[in-house]
């Protein structure tokens, strides 16, 4: 799969920012897909998750209440609303997709990233 990030930039503590990621997604597959952050020196940590079957999503915990993982069939493109943005949100966001039932991190096919600056 095919992934192409887009949406960061710059944005003051309290502000929002949606991301996209265009996504070459066959139709009749199922897929996992998520978006990830990584701080540079840290490892990569899971944000929001979607999977194309159920439409189910599921948040990891810097994220509830604040961020919202959607996918437009139609545009083949999953996105993440990002609201009432902290300086700890910053870091390069990036797509993923994967089978499910893998493991994401050793599995997925990822996106270049795009930057995401909270100050």
């Amino acid at each position: 799969v095919q992934l192409v990030e887009s949406g960061g930039g710059s944005v003051q503590p309290g502000g929002s920012l949606r991301l996209s990621c265009a996504a070459s997604l066959n139709p009749d597959s199922d897929y996992c897909l998520g978006w990830f952050r990584q701080i540079r020196g840290k490892e990569r940590e899971g944000v929001a998750l979607l999977f194309t079957r159920d439409a189910s999503t599921y948040y990891g915990d810097s994220a509830k209440g604040r961020f919202t993982i959607s996918l437009d069939n139609a545009k083949n493109t999953l996105y993440l609303q990002m609201n009432n943005l902290r300086a700890e949100d910053t870091a390069m966001y990036y797509c993923g997709s994967w089978r499910c039932g893998m493991n994401p991190y050793s599995d997925a096919d990822w996106g270049q990233g795009t930057q995401v600056t909270v100050s």
